[in-house]
């Protein structure tokens, strides 16, 4: 590599982007994979054997470091070829970002504890690159006015010691870099972490944070978080979901686990949830949500509007507004018809939703099948179906994700189609 900087602090590389020699963009930088190495005296300074970088379609690829042609504070350059599967993390291997940053290490002058806020990558006299050295903070007082709490400084690799096997790595710098974060692709992000890791970030999360996170993660991953916490943050963290990806989350734990999740929930969250429990899967019953915007007749074009413009409204369910007769908590008084959002649009704000009602679609059963949810979306371009009983009273509403969800493999915010090799040359965007 030509014109490298001497040193490099990798927190300055997050996001920036990656090019091949074509100018074309492959991707971001999200993290540096670094190798440890034990010295027959002391422990040697971590190899930095390539970087992860996310392509299209947000799959997270390893770049060698002998691919690596230029790095610089705006701009990452690769050559050659690069291998598109998912990363996968092997061995001694380790992530800066996502495992060493927010660890604490023992400084060997006998001053203390830090815990670690940045780390230097340098270049090698033959060519390799190493992590030199770290930002830390001190974490103890130590000794001395210039020894306190809080204290930042730059030290050497070698003047530290890291083990993995040291207190919990804290997660306020992970948290940092990711607080503008959509819920999906933080959602990416913890699931390329290490277990380990990836409980102690999500424990740091805030519940509704961690909620919305929670419902981008695969199965698996949810079912660790959610297993990890205490029974009553566990039950905070389920009355901040959906309800029905609640229910799908609870079915995935013992009756018993399930039974003493909900006892500790609010009553009305876990009412919604236990009846979504009582559906067959696959059914619109068990998809569907069953808190959607419901009004009665008499309510106003504005007052519709008010209800849509709530922040928690997710945009599938603001879609339509559900006009029945009382009460207006599901199970409702009979179902009249829907109103959509560009109806509202389109009349006074004094205008009763009774006079603007779509009667042209029928609601479907809540015994109805995925297919048949599915196909009547598909006919009447639909986001949002109302979902009714035997006594056509309004049970809930399915929305277009609540289908797709069910429609793609169980896998598939994980799945890895086996992308061949590919010159970097080919533009992603």
């Amino acid at each position: 590599m030509s014109n490298q900087p001497s040193k490099i602090f990798i927190a300055r590389l997050l996001g920036l982007d990656v090019f091949d020699p074509l100018g074309d963009r492959l991707g971001r930088l999200r993290d540096v994979v670094v190798l440890h190495r034990q010295a027959q005296r002391g422990t040697q300074w971590p190899l930095i054997v390539g970087i992860v970088v996310e392509v299209l379609g947000k799959r997270r690829v390893f770049v060698p470091m002998t691919r690596v042609n230029s790095i610089d504070s705006t701009q990452i350059i690769v050559t050659g070829l690069v291998n598109l599967r998912r990363f996968e993390q092997r061995g001694a291997e380790a992530l800066v970002i996502g495992e060493i940053f927010d660890r604490e290490v023992v400084l060997r002058d006998g001053s203390g504890k830090a815990t670690i806020e940045d780390c230097a990558m340098e270049q090698t006299r033959n060519g390799d690159w190493k992590l030199s050295e770290l930002f830390v903070r001190r974490t103890g007082t130590g000794g001395g006015l210039m020894r306190r709490k809080g204290e930042a400084l730059v030290v050497s690799w070698d003047e530290t010691l890291y083990e993995t096997t040291l207190d919990p790595q804290g997660a306020q710098h992970f948290l940092a870099t990711h607080e503008d974060t959509q819920p999906a692709d933080l959602a990416d992000a913890l699931h390329d972490l290490n277990e380990k890791r990836m409980l102690e970030v999500a424990e740091e999360l805030q519940d509704e944070r961690l909620a919305d996170v929670l419902q981008e993660l695969p199965e698996e991953d949810q079912f660790q978080i959610l297993a990890s916490l205490d029974i009553t943050r566990a039950a905070d963290i389920l009355e901040e979901m959906e309800p029905d990806d609640a229910a799908d989350l609870l079915g995935l734990f013992t009756d018993a686990q399930r039974e003493a999740l909900l006892g500790r929930m609010e009553k009305e969250e876990a009412d919604d949830v236990r009846r979504l429990l009582e559906y067959e899967e696959g059914t619109a019953g068990s998809l569907m949500t069953p808190v959607p915007i419901i009004l009665p007749p008499e309510a106003t074009v504005a007052e519709a509007l008010a209800q849509v413009r709530q922040e928690d409204i997710s945009p599938a369910v603001a879609a339509a507004v559900l006009v029945c007769r009382p009460p207006l908590e599901t199970p409702t008084g009979r179902y009249i018809g829907m109103v959509h959002m560009q109806q509202l649009l389109r009349y006074p704000p004094p205008e009763h939703v009774g006079n603007i009602i779509d009667r042209s679609i029928e609601p479907v059963s809540d015994m109805a099948t995925l297919e048949e949810v599915s196909r009547v979306l598909a006919t009447y371009d639909l986001t949002l179906i109302p979902v009714v009983n035997e006594h056509d009273r309004l049970v809930g509403a399915v929305t277009i994700d609540d289908v797709l969800d069910a429609l793609l493999p169980e896998d598939w915010r994980t799945n890895d189609d086996g992308t061949p090799v590919r010159k970097v040359s080919r533009s992603f965007e």
